[in-house]
């Protein structure tokens, strides 16, 4: 790089969003070659991402302390300030030539531990046709001073700043962002906004350039409105905010904590408003917290950019001697001449110096050893652990290239991979983050690795997986998407606008992002959703479904039979579905063949003509299947209103109706004592069987009949639906469910027959008495059927034969007193009884 040439130099100093940086990337691109030093890694990453779409990437290097991107044919260099590559008699990268040369933000030559490094590049950084300083404009008297020949230009802000007061965080605008001094105030303020707001980006000047720029593209693509950083976010990142809020005006610098200075407060406020864009700044009200408070002095000179001028930059000796490291020591401490240049504060790497030369051998070291030397302690503190700690991983590297040698192989592969771990939360992710960065400003070193191009790569790929994890940590804590989505667009739009999406397999999103699901009828919030953001969820989803809620009833209204369903299984209740979701559950009403219907809470989300069109189609839907699989016990239950029908046949089938078909015969007794041949024939042509044991309708005994009649059966009762048998089975053991059972099957002891096969067994016997026959048992259907011989000789007795020894006598049925039935409460018979009474 050339040196001196002041003629050349422009210092171009004004406040934030003047276009600086985006003078110095134009002026640099029409230049065959140039180089820019920022003050952020994450700011040289942004711009050689510029840079390489107007030049191609075979031309642009990008060089900081943790990355090294140099093909051999770059003619562009993106550095920090730190590895812009000058003149200096540390080992390292050479120094080169360039037509173009920029310092950003030079003012920072007052900042007491990087101060000395703008403030060398500001002196010596030149290009052979153009150098430009970009800073404040505090920093005209001493560009006057130090650079005389210089030309200094004063640019405007393209838009103004305006201070809004204080604002809580729940009151915040869109597209703010939130500056804070610590990293656990960052988290805490990010927990919040996703309460209140949905979420919110991280910024922090320890995140990698990949969980940076992950982070702040979230922030850009309006995934959330809002964005929490430290002061880094200060140094010349563009990002597309409104106002910015102030969680703080106190940091810690390293030594103290201190109040921010004015020109630091309008670095920060000047983040507002970018381009053409007018933005406000103001401070952030936290509960009962008093907020803090700008001055009126502040206020004014930072709306006006009006600041103190820079009376003194930081400086150290470019000039070191290596005699030894005392006299190494003695050169970085030498004053300078001018007094605008004061001593620099005692910073990592001389403090880490100084430790080491605590040692007698250390300190002896000469030439090329102290070179080596101080080579190594401007390794930065990447962990934040402070000189003592830090000067022992220091002590270790040198102990390894002090004599020319090489870091083992070993070691270096054995600490990265114990930080290649993707496990664990956000400051366990990021203090593994700052350990490999340390391992990645090493592997650039080619004269301290045997192979560092292998090394560098291997840091890449560890600290690509730390930051991919760390931006899902951060997105997971810090953002929910639903949230962020809904508040942005109820914000902008009124809640009647969201932009509520049903995919066809039912997932409900707002935007891109799915908060629930719609089944049926019936709105579920996504479970993962957190508790504080379901009512928010709900509501949305509420009054935005409405239109396919409706659609929905309109199409079901008008479908065929086939699309509903009965719900019956064992130890529910009894219900109307449609493909599997709940419409409506059956209830008791005008008789067992005629029940009510009791809609789901769900359909009440629907218009009311709407519900009632729907209602009306369930219900002709119910009288249709009933007719289907129950038609022959509806007629029953007509034929026991007929006036035409006979006193005898009115009163039987009328009880035959109501206990659902099947009657043990003896519970009939009596009026079918009082049945003439003809109400015989009017029974038979209502399928009525008046079997030797049971009065029964064969029809009824079908599986889809049985079912039916139990579910109605369970619904008058307000029983839960039974366990029914198996389609078809002839007999049941023991464990079957006695209510289901009793709609089919005959108990005999242990085992339950199913009332036609008993019938036939019964009128066999009959049949084979009249005959005077000698064995009443049909063999081949007792034996097909699998009848155990106490079943067997239950149901003899039931028909009126007792065994002796092999031979089966008739004895004919004992007559017993008839239990008194108690009629069930609300039907006929139990009005007739009170009569009686």
């Amino acid at each position: 790089m050339a040196t001196g040439g002041d003629a050349s130099v422009r210092a171009i100093l004004g406040p934030t969003n003047t276009g600086k940086t985006h003078l110095a990337i134009e002026r640099m691109c029409a230049h065959s070659s140039g180089v820019i030093g920022f003050p952020l890694r994450l700011l040289a990453r942004e711009v050689y991402d510029r840079v390489v779409a107007i030049k191609g990437v075979a031309s642009v290097a990008l060089l900081t302390g943790e990355e090294r991107i140099a093909p051999p044919t770059a003619r562009y260099w993106l550095c920090t300030v730190e590895s812009m590559p000058v003149p200096s008699a540390v080992e390292g990268p050479g120094a080169k030539d360039f037509a173009f040369c920029a310092v950003d933000e030079a003012q920072l030559g007052t900042d007491p531990e990087r101060g000395h490094v703008f403030t060398d590049r500001l002196l010596r950084a030149r290009g052979r046709e153009e150098t430009l300083i970009l800073g404040s404009a505090t920093l005209k008297p001493l560009v006057r001073e130090l650079i005389p020949r210089a030309e200094i230009v004063s640019r405007p802000r393209f838009s103004t700043l305006r201070y809004a007061g204080s604002a809580k965080l729940s009151r915040l605008p869109p597209r703010s962002a939130i500056v804070a001094f610590s990293a656990e105030q960052v988290y805490a303020l990010a927990e919040m906004l996703r309460r209140f707001k949905g979420g919110a980006a991280v910024v922090m000047g320890a995140l990698s350039p990949a969980t940076r720029n992950a982070q702040v593209a979230m922030f850009q693509r309006g995934e959330v409105d809002y964005l929490v950083a430290t002061d880094a976010v200060g140094m010349g990142l563009n990002m597309d905010v409104t106002h910015v809020a102030f969680a703080g005006l106190e940091k810690f610098d390293g030594r103290r904590d201190r109040r921010l200075t004015v020109p630091e407060m309008a670095q920060i406020a000047g983040r507002a408003g970018r381009h053409q864009r007018d933005g406000t700044f103001g401070t952030l009200s936290l509960g009962g917290e008093a907020a803090p408070e700008f001055s009126d002095e502040e206020v004014f000179s930072i709306e006006e950019h009006r600041f103190r001028p820079l009376d003194h930059l930081y400086w150290r000796n470019p000039a070191l001697d290596f005699t030894d490291v005392r006299a190494l020591i003695r050169s970085l401490e030498a004053p300078s001449t001018d007094p605008v240049l004061r001593p620099a504060p005692l910073s990592i790497d001389l403090a880490v110096l100084k430790l080491l030369a605590e040692d007698p051998a250390t300190a002896a070291r000469k030439g090329p050893q102290a070179k080596r030397l101080w080579a190594a302690c401007g390794l930065p503190d990447f962990r934040k652990v402070g000189p003592m700690h830090h000067a022992r991983m220091i002590r270790r590297v040198y102990s390894y290239i002090g004599e020319g040698g090489h870091i083992p192989h070993d070691w270096f592969a054995a600490e990265v991979a114990r930080l290649d771990n993707v496990q664990g939360d956000i400051e366990a992710l990021a203090d593994r983050l700052a350990g490999v960065r340390s391992w990645a400003y090493i592997a650039h070193r080619s004269d301290w690795l045997k192979e560092p191009a292998k090394w560098a790569e291997r840091t890449r790929d560890v600290e690509s997986r730390l930051s991919d994890a760390l931006h899902e940590r951060l997105t997971q804590r810090f953002v929910d998407r639903r949230t962020a989505v809904l508040v942005r667009d109820i914000g902008a739009r009124g809640a009647d606008a969201l932009p509520v999406t049903v995919a066809a397999d039912g997932e409900v999103s707002v935007g891109p992002e799915p908060i629930g699901h719609l089944a049926g009828f019936d709105f579920t919030v996504d479970p993962s959703a957190r508790l504080a953001d379901k009512r928010l969820l709900l509501a949305a989803a509420e009054r935005r479904l409405g239109d396919e809620l409706d659609r929905r009833a309109r199409e079901l209204t008008e479908a065929a039979d086939d699309r509903f369903a009965l719900f019956a299984d064992a130890g529910s209740d009894v219900a109307v579905t449609w493909d599997g979701h709940l419409l409506a559950r059956l209830a008791p009403g005008r008789s067992l063949t005629e029940p009510a219907l009791r809609t789901a809470r769900a359909l009440d989300r629907l218009s009311a003509p709407r519900r009632a069109a729907l209602r009306e189609r369930m219900e002709r839907w119910l009288e249709t299947i009933v007719g289907r699989h129950l038609g022959d016990l509806q007629r029953l239950g007509r034929a026991a209103t007929d006036p035409a029908n006979s006193p005898a046949v009115r009163a039987l089938t009328a009880m035959l109706a109501d206990a659902g078909g099947t009657l043990p015969r003896k519970a009939l007794t009596a009026p079918i004592g009082q049945l003439s041949k003809e109400d015989r024939a009017a029974l038979y042509r209502l399928r009525v069987r008046l079997g030797a044991l049971d009065v029964f309708v064969p029809s009824l005994l079908k599986p889809e009949a049985q079912r039916w009649r139990a579910a109605l059966l369970a619904v008058r009762t307000g029983q839960p639906m039974p366990a029914l048998p198996a389609p078809g089975a002839a007999t049941l053991d023991g464990s079957a469910d006695p209510r289901a059972a009793a709609l089919a099957y005959r108990r005999l002891g242990p085992t339950w027959l199913r009332v036609d096969l008993a019938d036939r067994l019964a009128a066999h016997a009959h049949k084979v008495r009249a005959a005077a026959g000698e064995d009443p048992i049909d063999r081949p259907l007792a034996t097909s059927l699998g009848l155990p011989d106490e079943a067997l000789a239950r149901l003899m007795a039931e028909v009126g034969f007792r065994s002796e020894g092999d031979a089966w006598k008739w004895r004919g049925q004992r007559r017993r007193p008839e239990p008194v039935h108690s009629a069930r409460p609300g039907n006929a018979f139990a009005a007739l009884a009170g009569l009686k009474r």
